[in-house]
């Protein structure tokens, strides 16, 4: 399976469209286009195929978990998590 294949599942399973992994990217400050997307969705016989680095699917996944979660917590934060500050 090829990252090409992970991110269409994803889509899929999701039901992202093309402004959704635009605005998740957008949030790991990894600026794509929608035409970038196409290139990433289409068939691999297609000439403007573009073959999903390892990258680009490493940022849409940090972007898809502060997505669903939302950003991530400060350390020095601990009333949100519940712990008890030992001071």
């Amino acid at each position: 399976m090829t990252n090409n294949d992970i991110l269409k599942k994803l889509r899929v399973a999701l039901k992202l469209t093309n402004d959704d992994i635009v605005d998740i990217m957008k949030l790991v400050d990894f600026n794509v286009s929608k035409s970038e997307l196409g290139a990433l969705f289409r068939r691999e016989d297609h000439p403007k195929y573009m073959e999903c680095g390892d990258q680009f699917l490493r940022n849409f996944l940090n972007g898809l978990i502060i997505h669903m979660r939302g950003p991530a917590e400060e350390k020095g934060d601990k009333k949100k998590t519940g712990q008890k500050d030992e001071s």
